[in-house]
């Protein structure tokens, strides 16, 4: 059952998503960073948690999941370190997955033969 709410979940903030890149002008990173934003404010107004513990993977691996990192990392280095955590708080609680993408991607750009289309 976990699976079923995972891909439901994950499934309609995907179809949302592509809603927006087909009937909207708005460019994908525009739209992506929109999706950050909104996991951060979902996270805020405690919204995201029930969301979170409903749907697992389905809504915490979507770019809102990132937004909600980044917020409890901020939150959480502000509460322990002051105004200095505004700074190091999201970096720290995300630097795995950033990480992972950047080592990921690299090792796909070596597998794959990436052409600019200019």
């Amino acid at each position: 059952m976990d699976y079923l709410k995972a891909f439901i979940i994950g499934g309609i903030i995907c179809a949302i998503v592509q809603l927006l890149i087909d009937k909207t002008t708005l460019l994908p990173g525009r739209i992506m960073v929109g999706l950050v934003v909104l996991g951060s404010i979902l996270c805020a107004i405690g919204l995201y948690e029930p969301m979170l513990k409903f749907a697992g993977a389905g809504a915490s691996v979507p770019l809102l999941g990132f937004g909600n990192v980044l917020f409890k990392g901020t939150k959480k280095a502000i509460e322990s370190d002051g105004f200095l955590g505004l700074f190091r708080g999201g970096l720290t609680s995300s630097s795995v997955g950033i990480s992972a993408a950047l080592i990921f991607s690299y090792i796909a750009s070596l597998i794959f033969n990436p052409k600019a289309d200019l």
